[in-house]
């Protein structure tokens, strides 16, 4: 499922990978615990290739939900708010990538973002939780999947801590189910890489040399 706004953004250029013959870079499927530090890489790697990227996270969030909009939340920017009903029956038409509920909303990336922003001839990264990953993996896309995990849960536990946004109950169920994901991304083919998180630096570049390629492609095409 879509965890945040960014998911929405990233989807926005999944469609560099399909089957209609489009060549260029392919997009990126990031996932991991919370805490792990995914938006703090990617927001590394934003700062430092922004004309490859070259968007904004909130601007170009094109995520279907649900729920209702939160304080400062724009209907077409940080996600696009449709009904319960209208959801079900494009769910059911096969309009989404990917789809999940989460917390009693439902949450999904619609194709029709895909096609969109075909042309942008970016790489984007699609931030989603394990159940995303393998709806994904039952598409025709070909993205990267990179998985970002804390060196330990006792280190994890320690970051999450340290943010001063939960309670003792919610910490309980972030950590069971980061345990849960951690063990599930040993999974033989479910992802490309496994970053471990213990040094920002290494893991950052662990994370850019996985993307070198796309990276080189998304250059070459921007000077072209």
């Amino acid at each position: 499922m879509l965890r945040r706004p960014l998911a929405g953004l990233a989807a926005a250029a999944l469609g560099r990978a399909t089957s209609d013959g489009m060549s260029g870079p392919r997009p990126v499927v990031l996932s991991g615990p919370s805490g792990a530090g995914k938006s703090t890489l990617l927001k590394r790697l934003l700062q430092e290739h922004g004309s490859i990227f070259g968007f904004s996270v909130s601007r170009e969030a094109r995520g279907d939900t649900t729920r209702d909009p939160r304080p400062g939340e724009e209907n077409g920017k940080d996600y696009y708010f449709v009904t319960r009903e209208v959801m079900q029956r494009d769910i059911a038409a096969g309009d989404f990538i990917e789809h999940a509920e989460f917390s009693g909303n439902l949450y999904g990336t619609s194709k029709a973002a895909v096609r969109a922003v075909q042309a942008m001839n970016r790489i984007c990264v699609l931030d989603v939780d394990l159940q995303g990953v393998r709806n994904i993996k039952k598409t025709d896309l070909r993205p990267i999947y990179i998985f970002v995990q804390p060196p330990s849960l006792d280190v994890l536990e320690q970051r999450l801590r340290q943010r001063n946004t939960e309670t003792e109950e919610s910490l309980a169920k972030r950590l069971a189910a980061a345990r849960a994901d951690m063990e599930s991304s040993k999974e033989p083919g479910l992802f490309d890489l496994i970053i471990v998180n213990d040094s920002l630096d290494k893991a950052y570049w662990a994370l850019k040399e996985a993307l070198s390629e796309e990276i080189k492609k998304a250059q070459a095409t921007g000077q072209s």
